[in-house]
């Protein structure tokens, strides 16, 4: 069997090396949510950023009684199958990347054909999630309180807020169906954080 690996985050815009093909699909069952620190990418041990995880849809009705999005919504993303020769060489290179809080899991990833009709496109790829009982899960928080931390939160890989807007931008590219309410609700919150600078100095002046 390939050694295939379906992105869901930040493996969307930044691939693992030796990818000898990729194609656009996503899962059914789950939600793509920001209910996972991050202590070494998008924040830091004392101030953790927020990235994303899945977590299955009756796990997250658990979690959050009163999320506001749609059940329709599922997970798009990119299923990356690895050049054979280097398999051992990118698992080591992805079980570091996804150290903090991250369990490697196999799931079937759905495509579309020509008709509309959804089918299997690959069956047990292999994926990272952030499972409810890892110690950097947080579950649900308000959107406000998700996007002020977004916002202000900076780690060795950048600002956190890079990695939605990225996240974002590249989910809208994968298909003309592929879309994520919470991610881009949470876009528009944070953007519009970054506008409150410019109308202070404006005001000021």
């Amino acid at each position: 069997m390939p050694f295939v690996v379906f992105g869901y985050g930040s493996l969307i815009f930044k691939p693992p090396p030796h990818v000898t093909d990729q194609a656009p699909g996503f899962l059914k069952g789950y939600v793509r949510r920001f209910a996972q620190k991050s202590h070494d990418h998008r924040g830091t041990p004392e101030s953790p950023g927020r990235v994303v995880t899945l977590v299955h849809k009756e796990h997250w009705d658990h979690f959050s009684q009163s999320d506001a999005f749609p059940d329709e919504d599922i997970v798009w993303g990119v299923a990356y199958t690895i050049d054979p020769a280097y398999e051992a060489e990118v698992r080591d290179y992805l079980d570091y990347r996804e150290k903090d809080g991250y369990t490697m899991e196999t799931l079937d990833i759905y495509g579309t054909e020509s008709d509309g009709k959804e089918m299997v496109l690959i069956e047990s790829a292999y994926c990272y999630v952030g499972r409810p009982d890892n110690p950097s899960f947080i579950g649900s928080e308000p959107l406000d309180v998700l996007a002020q931390k977004i916002w202000r939160s900076v780690g060795p890989s950048g600002p956190n807020k890079d990695y939605l807007y990225k996240l974002a931008e590249s989910i809208r590219e994968l298909s003309p169906n592929s879309y994520d309410s919470h991610l881009f609700a949470l876009e528009g919150l944070v953007r519009g954080l970054d506008k409150v600078p410019l109308l202070k100095s404006t005001n000021d002046e």
